[in-house]
């Protein structure tokens, strides 16, 4: 039995680790695509998640009653090169991550108010499909101690999916992407702030894992569950 050479299996793997960005990418153009954005807005919107990811805004803070710790994102394994690997505060930092939460968002806003003008009959579909998803987001959003809220992605996207296909199939792939995105943003993170403080986690970010975020992944996997574009 041949074996093959140890340096041919890492070149294999390096392969490998180098060609998932563009497969990535070429994943979110084509969710994008199906909401009816030309190549050009597609590719902004792309760029606008995958380097927004690494951008974290605060926008307020609770004080803790002790010292806690926290861990800086890292990129690609190099934070322990760009940063310390453990902070202490005294402090819980709320944050947007323009990537995972802002720019879908602004998208999502974008989607429901072009069925506003072009099919106001869909839009009791689109509430319809909101509601249930951030109720189901609420329900299954698990605080975990130190990092923040969980949520596994596929629930909302199937939920979107499926309430885009059968309340209004034409529009399907707009309603899906809103209730995808909105509804994690609402129903797992909004609503949960209240969380936030009983888990001594250093930062709290909306949409902190940027383009691997349940807000990003939900919307765009919703998408992409939903055959046909517009």
């Amino acid at each position: 039995m041949r074996t093959v050479p140890t340096g041919c299996l890492s070149l294999l793997v390096l392969g490998m680790v180098l060609l998932i960005p563009f497969f990535l990418a070429n994943v979110v153009l084509v969710a994008l695509g199906k909401l009816g954005l030309g190549p050009t807005s597609s590719g902004l919107i792309a760029l606008g998640i995958f380097v927004g990811g690494l951008i974290n805004v605060p926008v307020a803070r609770i004080e803790q009653p002790e010292v806690i710790e926290h861990r800086p994102t890292r990129l690609l394994g190099l934070g322990r090169l760009l940063a310390p690997p453990v902070r202490r505060r005294t402090h819980t930092v709320i944050a947007v991550n323009l990537g995972g939460c802002l720019v879908p968002t602004a998208l999502a806003g974008y989607q429901a108010g072009r069925i506003a003008l072009q099919a106001p009959s869909a839009l009791w579909a689109l509430g319809a499909a909101l509601v249930l998803n951030v109720a189901l987001c609420y329900y299954f959003a698990t605080p975990v101690p130190k990092k923040g809220i969980a949520l596994q992605p596929l629930i909302p996207a199937g939920a979107a999916a499926l309430c885009g296909l059968l309340l209004a199939p034409a529009w399907a792939p707009p309603i899906a992407f809103v209730a995808g995105v909105l509804g994690p943003l609402i129903g797992a993170d909004l609503l949960h702030l209240g969380d936030v403080a009983n888990l001594g986690a250093g930062m709290a970010s909306i949409g902190g894992a940027g383009t691997f975020d349940g807000v990003v992944l939900s919307g765009l996997v919703a998408t992409l569950l939903v055959p046909g574009a517009l």
